[in-house]
């Protein structure tokens, strides 16, 4: 028959347990585990074996109820649950077994001492006391549950975690919640006390739970016993996380009881330290780097942890998204399991302020296999240390590497002197741009001067490289590369400042004589267009400075003249060219490809990461990361930030009226072409029609500048060829009466001719430049010394290598796509030297498509300008709209502007 104490005992204290705790603590009993040590009256000593080996030691209390059962006061283990764990249920379970069926001596004994709390029951009900000063005591039981739930979205079983937190008050270790004005009755020897609850102090716990963030949990949940108390629940992980990092400990100083399950979804970890490891190679060629945390005393590597979280929070992918989170906003990681953990996986809280450096160091590499603890990163990839240098981090390691960071970060700190015998007084600017270079040259790294056309380029570049001369680093040939037309440029400047350099100009015809001995020479000049068909000979040759001058020329990288490019050898890659970024971030990636190849990752990658972002959604975030990536290798100046004393620009868009010839032709022009296009396009959609969309447009460009321009175009029966051209020489004539000094550019060189003949019949000397012209330099003499008026230069022959000081007047006749080209004609006046306030004048025929073109140069503008300048990218993509707005019929009337 089973004992008596054992039919009181079990339903006194199951409720106490979760039914987790429970199985498993039946578990334990069952496989021997628990050991009783000692039976006192009321008081239980055993020892539980746990997982992993770990032996833990328990100690239960028992007191006789008012209903003289016998019930649980207390069940405290010394594992870390520290109270109602897994192991105090199996010493009971265990305890429970032996009274229903004593099988030895000891046995017995136990059942005698604690059938020794129940005799002494009084046969007669004790006295009741009234006691009402009593305070209650808050307990908060914080606990989670594990559980799976048909999802009717998806149409799957889902997994879900539930948290929730249960409030109880204790009066003399009696627990009672709810809102009910019951008092509470404790039993003791002599008497019973009947103890006042205090309802509005209990209210005001419930009020400050409320605060906290607490609401009344109405779903009903597992994870607490019912007896537990009144069930509470947060909005969302986050709020639960913010009040067990913050609030919880303020309840414990408040005195609040707290009893936290172990499988709380909250019960965190601190962080003991952070720490950063850097291994660096013999060659330096590139290092390892390990980010991490110690919990607990073990070191933790932040990768692997922080690749499984962004795998699980995919905004963590979003910079945009990840920007917008505060510093002292918190997410919850989990760490991998360790053989000795009793308890799983553990848990800790990291702020995202710490998170938004170190997710920067790791950028792209974040989809690294699994099980990755290090980065392995190129030596250029310094900069991403730099981000993590304001943390507090234990730095083990990485001298060399993190020197470099630190110095790639302040290179424009370090001055240079103007090197000895050069012919020249460098303005600060360009004695910055010289200590830029020996910084970069002293860091192995190159790099792109992207100064405004004019303000000495290639003055700075040769004071570079007689600084090396002089140095006695001038083991091996410098070399420039450039289009054929600056050769005569660079001849010049080279002869005027540097004389002491030995110069070579390695084009022509007999050039090939000179390959056996290009060591002898201190300065190699040759061209683009060479350069391909001698890469193999100049390959052979180790160079000390590779400089691409107008570097915009490799701006697509699989021309014959980039891939010859990248062949060369060189200890120091440098890049000049006003417009590193003409039309698409793209051509950006080609010369950073050149310079520091995988800097800026392979080209899908850059599209994904930045060209995407950037080009077609505008994004701010993205512009500013890729702005601070090629930020130590990219030196800009504008001639508004440096060039003081050059008198000021003013652009003038001037409007003219296409003849009735051309409206006419114009329209019946841009009917034909519409079909075209749209035929095109419904064929092979916009992407690939471009080449027929440029060739309409080109059609009707022409037409603007001049009928005659179209060959099958019949002689007008009325009116003139060309209102435009009737237009400027009424300007001509208005502005050679003022004596000005004009430069006129056009794309087409047949509209060139044209105007030479208008300028023939008035009687008007020009000079003029195009392709054609072999003999550069006396065309610019003239026009400098002021025996012609007015300069007529083909935009793509003039865009690079001249010096137009003594214009004042710029006329752009029909306007180009690129704003950037248009720009550098420009600047052949507006250069350093020039005394006279500037006048550009931008011929454009309303109405047609060099008005549509306006705009677009607008939009260009401002992507060079975010990239180059660090302002904001605009979204300038050709679309469907403005394929529409470009082949627009004329209005019907033209008002004057």
């Amino acid at each position: 028959m089973p004992s008596p104490l054992s039919k009181p005992l079990a339903p006194s204290w199951v409720n106490r347990f979760k039914e987790q705790s429970l199985e498993r603590g039946r578990r334990y009993a069952l496989e021997n585990r628990v050991r009783i040590v000692e039976a006192g009256d009321s008081t239980i000593t055993a020892s539980c074996e746990g997982s992993g080996g770990n032996v833990y030691r328990q100690t239960i209390r028992l007191k006789e109820s008012a209903k003289g059962a016998l019930i649980l006061l207390e069940a405290a283990c010394s594992c870390p649950v520290r109270i109602n764990c897994k192991h105090c249920a199996a010493v009971l379970l265990q305890v429970q077994e032996t009274l229903a069926y004593p099988a030895a001596e000891k046995d017995a004994q136990l059942l005698e001492k604690l059938q020794a709390v129940l005799d002494n029951r009084s046969p007669k009900a004790p006295p009741q006391v009234l006691v009402d000063n009593v305070q209650p005591v808050p307990r908060l039981w914080l606990a989670s549950i594990e559980f799976s739930a048909f999802e009717p979205r998806n149409g799957k079983m889902q997994r879900y975690i539930q948290h929730r937190a249960a409030l109880s008050f204790s009066y003399l270790d009696e627990y009672v919640s709810g809102q009910r004005n019951t008092d509470v009755l404790i039993r003791q020897e002599t008497q019973t006390l009947r103890i006042k609850r205090h309802t509005d102090v209990e209210q005001s716990y419930r009020e400050q739970l409320r605060i906290l963030g607490f609401k009344v949990a109405t779903r009903q949940s597992k994870a607490l016993p019912e007896s537990a108390g009144e069930l509470y629940e947060m909005v969302n992980d986050s709020a639960w996380l913010t009040f067990t990092l913050n609030d919880l400990p303020k309840l414990r100083t408040q005195g609040w009881e707290l009893q936290i399950d172990e499988d709380f979804g909250f019960d965190l970890t601190a962080v003991d330290e952070w720490y950063a490891t850097v291994e660096e190679t013999p060659e330096r060629d590139w290092f390892d780097l390990e980010l991490g945390i110690i919990v607990n005393g073990e070191r933790l590597s932040l990768l692997p942890i922080l690749l499984n979280l962004m795998r699980s929070h995919i905004e963590l992918f979003n910079p945009e998204r990840l920007a917008r989170r505060r510093d002292d906003e918190l997410i919850l990681v989990n760490l991998p399991n360790r053989p000795n953990s009793e308890f799983g996986p553990q848990q800790v809280a990291l702020p995202y302020g710490r998170l938004k450096p170190v997710l920067a160091t790791l950028g792209e590499f974040y989809l690294q296999e699994p099980g990755t603890t290090k980065l392995r990163l190129n030596s250029a990839d310094a900069l991403r240390l730099n981000p993590l240098q304001d943390m507090p981090l234990t730095w083990e390691g990485g001298e060399h590497i993190r020197g470099l960071a630190q110095r790639l970060r302040d290179i424009k700190d370090y001055t240079a002197t103007a090197p000895e015998g050069l012919n020249a007084t460098l303005r600060p600017y360009q004695l910055e741009g010289l200590s830029w270079m020996q910084s970069l040259r002293q860091l192995e790294v190159g790099g792109i001067l992207a100064d405004d056309m004019g303000l000495g380029k290639t003055l700075q570049t040769l004071a570079h490289i007689l600084s090396e001369k002089n140095a006695g680093r001038l083991d091996r040939p410098c070399m420039v590369v450039m289009p054929t037309s600056l050769i005569p440029n660079w001849l010049d400047e080279a002869s005027h400042f540097t004389p002491q350099l030995k110069v070579l100009a390695l084009y022509g015809a007999g050039r090939k004589k000179h390959f056996e001995r290009l060591a002898d020479y201190d300065l190699i000049l040759t061209t683009y267009a060479l350069l391909p068909k001698d890469v193999e000979r100049l390959a052979a040759q180790p160079l000390h400075v590779l400089i691409l001058d107008e570097a915009q020329y490799i701006k697509n990288p699989t021309s014959k003249a980039a891939q010859a490019a990248r062949e060369l050898n060189a200890r120091q890659r440098l890049c000049l060219s006003g417009t590193p970024l003409e039309n698409h971030l793209g051509e950006l990636w080609s010369l950073f490809h050149f310079l520091l190849p995988g800097w800026l990752g392979d080209v899908k990658s850059f599209n994904r990461d930045y060209r995407v972002p950037i080009e077609k959604r505008g994004s701010d975030v993205r512009l500013q990361h890729l702005n601070g990536r090629i930020k130590p290798f990219l030196l800009r100046r504008t001639k508004e930030q440096v060039a003081t004393e050059l008198p000021p620009k003013t652009e003038i868009i001037h409007w003219v009226e296409l003849s009735d010839a051309q409206r006419d032709v114009y329209e019946t022009m841009r009917l034909a072409m519409d079909k075209k296009v749209r035929d095109e396009i419904t064929r092979k959609g916009v992407a690939r029609s471009q080449i027929i969309i440029l060739e309409a447009l080109l059609k009707l460009r022409q037409v603007c500048c001049d009928l005659r321009l179209i060959n099958d175009a019949p002689p007008p029966a009325r009116g003139s060829t060309s209102g435009k051209l009737d237009s400027l020489m009424e300007m001509l004539e208005e502005l050679f009466e003022e004596g000005r000094r004009v430069l006129l550019f056009s794309q087409f060189t047949s509209m060139l001719a044209l105007i030479e003949d208008e300028l023939k019949k008035r009687g008007v000397d020009y000079a003029i430049l195009t392709g054609q012209t072999r003999d550069r330099r006396t065309p610019v003499k003239e026009f400098q010394s002021g025996k012609r008026q007015i300069f007529l230069i083909s935009l793509k022959a003039g865009g690079v290598g001249l010096n137009l000081t003594e214009a004042d007047t710029v006329i752009h006749y029909d306007p180009w796509w690129n704003p950037a080209t248009e720009n550098q004609a420009t600047d052949r006046a507006y250069r350093i030297g020039q005394e006279k306030p500037v006048f550009v004048y931008k011929l454009i025929a309303r109405g047609t498509v060099e008005e549509k073109i306006q705009l677009l140069q607008k939009e260009k503008s401002a992507l060079a300008a975010g990239v180059l300048d660090g302002r904001v990218a605009g979204d300038w993509k050709l679309q469907s709209d403005d394929i529409e707005a470009l082949f627009a019929p004329l209005p019907d009337k033209l008002e004057k502007r």
